[in-house]
């Protein structure tokens, strides 16, 4: 017998053991139904509400909890794992503060479609609606940001509950789905019986698209004389990358590919026009605002794309591929919807996708790439910024998953570290969440703790979870964290400067820590650079080291994010920066 044959029997033996029918409590047939979802890792924070859960842990081996630092920094991982893995992403709080502490966390996976399950604790049924202590309404807080929730009553219902949240969160549009778990639920003994099936009524979320719709597109791609594709977060979540290739070779049509959708497509490819939008680059918005066919392929035309909703694609007729039919028609109206998952709706089409013969309007394109590429004025006195993200590219060939907080650090992110496959970009969009950037490294460090995970931070963010350093320390969880500290809130400052005219209000973050010295408090190697020598030997040093590093680099405070369109304006109106 082989390795892997023999880890295929251990698998099975351990599947037999934790179906076998028993009496058992709640939070025992908890454990074992989140082992037989194929859950590998939990993120979560113990308290009185959850004591049973915790208690069950006790001495089972077969289940793998990380103690985070706080309840967010355990949201953020199972998000952090959910992206950077495709599968669904568990995290366990207590009820009250401990529920509350996941609202951001929700939310954030509510608007980028990232399945998680939430596992909450509350007081026992009989003190709920008694202001019993630590008593909160998670599932009424939450209802507008989570996919479906539940309040279990009866152990009975714990294993189909179970095995529905899973499957709702990871079908469809995927979304964070919340169970809460009253204690004496968690408490109560019944006979397990797993439950292997899914029949929810009124859920049958449409996969396959309607063949004339696509076949409307296909049409319309023949007439084109300036079509676009404009990919989005879908492509990735569908798994859709390798149809989406095959796509755009076949018809030689320009792509542009949204802050979530980067990795979908080849950033280094001729027809890859760039990011659109508010820090979009000139091709891909020259392009948005002269297409006469644009190809939405899952992209909720989010603000940040549109920018002036009036003025978005003038000219272009619009089709939307999108998994939920509620996107389609909400922001941009559209003249061929196709409702269905987008690998399905792509395999569909590339069986009759043929050249799309607009040899002009990819010159055109290419043209606009070559006129105004991403540049900024390099200094050799002060490291800039957009010269540590080039560095961390070039260092590890684009084949790291990066994660970012949210600010500047994060455009430029986007914007000069090229990414080449699926799911190595995990950021938060929709809500934009400082705080996001680090913890969700360690969870995908845990997704993939073979690969190099990168977590790239501003110093204003990293102060929002900078405690989970312990957890990269007890569990050796070998992320890269790279502050960019600028000492100031820089894209705060950024829109004081353009828009309020330099009329700076509370951005200052002086007093900020020593953050080497603070990653070596938690027992992390700590590293400083403030010029380009001393960046190269410290990314290197960080790189040979095995366990988690934080390097924090010293970049100049008044460095602008460009291109950058204004609130109000459309999406061609860019401010270029220096290259202006």
């Amino acid at each position: 017998m082989n390795a892997q044959s023999a880890m295929m029997g251990s698998k099975e033996q351990l599947r037999e053991k934790w179906m076998k029918p028993e009496v058992i409590t709640g939070s025992e047939i908890l454990l074992r139904s989140l082992l037989l979802e194929g859950v590998e890792c939990v993120f979560g924070y113990p308290g009185g509400a959850v004591l049973y859960i915790y208690d069950a842990m006790h001495g089972f081996d077969d289940f793998k909890h990380v103690l985070t630092r706080h309840e967010q920094g355990a949201i953020h991982a199972a998000d952090g794992y959910a992206r950077a893995s495709g599968n669904v992403g568990v995290c366990i709080a207590t009820s009250g503060p401990g529920a509350t502490n996941l609202v951001t966390g929700i939310a954030t996976a509510y608007m980028d479609s990232v399945p998680l399950v939430v596992i909450t604790g509350n007081v026992a049924t009989n003190f709920i609606g008694t202001d019993a202590f630590q008593e909160a309404d998670i599932t009424g807080i939450t209802m507008p940001i989570t996919k479906h929730s539940y309040l279990v009553r009866d152990v009975e219902d714990l294993p189909r509950i179970i095995h529905e949240a899973f499957h709702i969160a990871s079908t469809g549009r995927k979304g964070p789905v919340l169970i809460d778990i009253p204690k004496d639920v968690s408490a109560n003994k019944t006979m397990f019986k797993p439950v292997t099936e899914v029949n929810i009524r009124g859920y049958n979320p449409t996969v396959n698209p309607n063949r004339l719709q696509t076949d409307k597109l296909l049409k319309a791609i023949e007439s084109a004389q300036r079509p676009l594709i404009l990919a989005g977060g879908g492509v990735v979540y569908s798994g859709g990358h390798e149809e989406l290739y095959q796509f755009v070779t076949t018809t030689g049509i320009p792509i542009t590919t949204t802050l979530l959708g980067l990795g979908g497509f080849p950033s280094g490819h001729d027809l890859w026009t760039g990011m659109p939008g508010m820090h979009g680059t000139f091709a891909s918005n020259k392009a948005l605002q002269n297409t006469d066919l644009l190809i939405n392929i899952g992209a909720r035309f989010d603000d940040r794309v549109t920018m002036k909703l009036q003025g978005f694609a003038p000219h272009a007729k619009v089709v939307h591929i999108d998994i939920d039919p509620a996107e389609i028609g909400k922001n941009v109206p559209t003249d061929i919807p196709i409702v269905g998952d987008v690998k399905t709706v792509l395999e569909i089409l590339n069986k009759d996708a043929k050249y799309a013969h607009v040899d002009a309007w990819r010159a055109q394109v290419m043209q606009w790439k070559e006129e105004q590429p991403l540049q900024y004025v390099d200094s050799e006195t002060e490291l800039k910024p957009q010269w540590v993200i080039e560095m961390l590219h070039r260092t590890t060939q684009g084949q790291a998953i990066v994660t970012t907080d949210v600010g500047q650090h994060q455009m430029w992110a986007a914007q000069f570290y090229k990414f080449n496959q699926p799911r190595s970009f995990v950021t938060s969009g929709g809500l934009g969440t400082m705080g996001f950037g680090f913890p969700s490294a360690i969870g995908a460090q845990m997704a993939h703790p073979d690969r190099l995970v990168i977590s790239i931070n501003g110093d204003g963010g990293m102060q929002m979870c900078a405690q989970e350093l312990a957890i990269c320390a007890i569990n050796n969880i070998p992320v890269k964290v790279v502050i960019i500290n600028n000492q100031v809130l820089g894209m705060v400052r950024q829109w004081q400067e353009i828009i309020y005219k330099g009329r700076y209000s509370h951005i200052d973050l002086e007093g900020s820590p020593d953050f080497p010295k603070l990653a070596e408090a938690y027992g992390v190697k700590g590293l400083r650079a403030t010029n380009k020598e001393e960046a190269e030997a410290a990314w290197q040093e960080a790189l040979n080291t095995s366990g988690p590093v934080v390097v924090e680099f010293v970049v100049r405070k008044g460095e602008n994010v460009y291109p950058m369109v204004q609130a109000g304006d459309t999406i061609d109106q860019m401010l270029l920066g220096d290259s202006e």
